[in-house]
């Protein structure tokens, strides 16, 4: 009878401290910038590995069916957390939408102006009279603008094309002599699985002021600053596993989704990105934003300047 006694005891307060675990458990909606891929590795890794549950949340991933709409929905509310670009959020904040940044995922810029590697484009001189591909037609004069003048050439001097989503196969077929978009960590290797060498002249390296591709994104009046920093500890501990076991965590990482994931694009896109995630993705350089958002205000991309203290907290 005390056995009895002390067992149902016992499976009470075990009742009552999972109670407990799961009522202070804390869901955060994430909707990624794409589809699912390697550049997601840290989120998908915190995930699989439960780091995110160590910390006492539940992260629920969504994918957009409009790769504009992430940052926007934050902004109204509808999600907790979205994946952007550094340009984008001093954009939408110059715009008046009430964001912060709360993390970076990919610290180093990402986008190319790339050609094929056939020796008629060497440097940046070369590109005068030439067709530059885009998938989006937005503030692409200030960026390609800056890094043509750095070989004499003047924006006007070349013809720019919009392509849509076709960026790698237009510029394979010839229709393009360039494209602006693609990322050096994807369509170098998609267009070398295809067949083509290609290389890439970088933003940074020609006048851009340097960036970070990806960073998160929450609503500036409403954020959950303790369910970020946990959600920032858990992303940090999964990107530390990463750099430390690239192969066993790229296994895990296919794992999540194998029909769309484990293809050789994806690996090869893997370990170009294994040194471009943010190891402290909480760290924060505000120079770095004051710099890119001058730029972009310079370049008349924006109207206002915001200031990056006003929109990237410490936290």
């Amino acid at each position: 009878m005390k056995n009895n006694t002390l067992l149902k005891a016992a499976a009470f307060t075990a009742a009552i401290l999972s109670a407990n675990v799961q009522a202070e458990t804390k869901t955060l909606t994430l909707m990624l910038d794409w589809f699912v891929n390697p550049n997601h590795g840290p989120i998908i890794i915190a995930k699989e590995r439960g780091y995110f549950a160590e910390q006492g949340i539940n992260v629920v991933i969504q994918e957009p069916s409009d790769p504009s709409m992430p940052p926007k929905l934050v902004a109204a509310n509808k999600i907790d957390l979205a994946i952007t670009y550094q340009p984008n959020l001093t954009i939408d904040v110059a715009a008046g939408l009430p964001l912060i940044r709360s993390a970076t995922l990919i610290a180093t810029p990402l986008n190319t102006l790339m050609v094929l590697d056939n020796n008629k484009i060497n440097d940046m001189s070369d590109f005068k009279g030439k067709k530059i591909g885009i998938a989006i037609a937005g503030n692409e004069e200030a960026t390609i603008g800056t890094m043509l003048k750095t070989g004499g050439v003047n924006y006007d001097d070349v013809q720019i094309i919009n392509v849509g989503w076709a960026l790698s196969s237009s510029l394979a077929s010839g229709k393009v002599d360039a494209i602006w978009g693609g990322l050096r960590n994807f369509e170098i290797h998609q267009l070398e699985l295809e067949g083509f060498k290609a290389k890439a002249f970088f933003p940074e390296e020609h006048g851009v002021p340097a960036y970070d591709e990806l960073i998160f994104v929450a609503n500036a009046n409403t954020y959950d600053k303790t369910a970020i920093q946990a959600f920032n500890k858990a992303l940090e501990k999964a990107t530390i596993y990463i750099v430390n076991h690239p192969q066993a965590s790229w296994k895990e990482f296919v794992a999540y989704a194998p029909d769309t994931l484990n293809n050789e694009l994806n690996k090869r896109a893997w370990n170009d990105t294994l040194t471009r995630f943010a190891l402290r993705p909480s760290a924060v350089d505000l120079k770095r934003y004051d710099d890119y958002a001058a730029f972009m205000y310079s370049q008349k991309i924006i109207k206002t300047l915001p200031k990056a203290q006003d929109y990237v907290p410490t936290l």
